[in-house]
């Protein structure tokens, strides 16, 4: 059997590199996996539970020998990491990374690989789990998901074709789209989410009779809160760097929200009925658009 690819170098020993790198060894398009974390304990754990087959200690040995790199870091570790791996990056290695923003990590692959930035294709893979670390990777994290590449002209075809079959071979469904217009429905469907439950937990944290009140909280609050529970580092890197399509979200949603603040002042309870049905409408239609395989009866953490 052919694999595409003879050694993956995993930049980011975590849930989402190591869930990759699970899945990329199960569907046999690796060979070997070389590890790197900026935290040598990640690298190591991922080592000791098989995520990986080998750990280096220095950034640059990840990209020796691997025809395959993935970034799965900090979006704002971007430019400083793949400017340190250039010079060793093999020829015609396919670089992508699995994160949450496109347009500044684009720009920072253009910037930092220069003449070899097509070697890199942006991707997204929306999938993911509030609990953070290796130790909660799992090779069917990705299965099914829905993964956006961010080509652009500098963009190499046959670069962004085995990044589109290396997802494809996951089982995934894969959709094109710009960096700008990628940011802009993520801060949408995503980023904006997130933000909303951080806020709401901090809202929780401020008011009285907490502990009483969450004694009594059910699946309502189990549900809407579940996302505030993610990796607060990660998230902040996501709000900065999406921070224009983030706001311009954040300014829709305190429109639709001061709606209702108002309905309920006034007691207007046909129009609250109206903005609620309407809402109502808009997410189950949206659920029976979507094709799901029968394991995905409930929806997905996204990231």
């Amino acid at each position: 059997m052919h694999t595409p690819f003879k050694q993956m170098g995993l930049i980011g020993c975590g849930l989402m590199g190591g869930s990759l790198a699970l899945a990329l060894k199960a569907s046999g398009q690796v060979e070997a996996i070389t590890g790197f974390s900026a935290t040598p304990a990640s690298s190591a754990k991922a080592l000791q539970l098989g995520v990986i087959d080998k750990e280096v200690r220095q950034l640059e040995q990840v990209a020796i020998g691997s025809d395959l790199i993935v970034l799965a870091l900090p979006v704002s570790a971007t430019a400083q990491v793949l400017a340190k791996i250039k010079p060793h990056l093999l020829a015609g290695a396919l670089v992508i990374d699995v994160g949450s923003t496109k347009s500044d990590v684009v720009a920072a692959a253009f910037e930092s690989l220069a003449e070899q930035s097509w070697q890199f294709v942006g991707c997204h893979p929306m999938a993911g789990a509030e609990k953070a670390g290796v130790e909660h990777a799992s090779a069917q994290l990705y299965q099914y998901c829905q993964v956006i590449l961010t080509p652009t002209a500098h963009s190499s075809q046959p670069q962004v074709e085995k990044a589109q079959a290396l997802w494809e071979a996951l089982g995934c469904k894969v959709l094109h789209m710009t960096p700008d217009a990628h940011d802009r429905a993520l801060a949408k469907v995503s980023h904006l989410p997130h933000l909303l439950a951080f806020a709401y937990m901090n809202g929780l944290l401020n008011g009285p009779e907490l502990q009483q009140a969450l004694g009594v909280a059910g699946t309502g609050f189990k549900d809407f809160s579940r996302i505030a529970a993610s990796e607060p580092h990660m998230w902040r890197d996501i709000f900065l760097a999406n921070r224009q399509a983030l706001l311009s979200s954040l300014d829709d949603f305190e429109s639709a929200l001061h709606q209702l603040k108002a309905d309920l002042q006034m007691g207007q309870t046909q129009e609250m009925l109206d903005r609620l049905h309407g809402a109502s409408q808009a997410r189950a239609q949206w659920r029976m658009s979507r094709a799901e395989p029968p394991s995905l009866a409930t929806d997905l953490p996204i990231t």
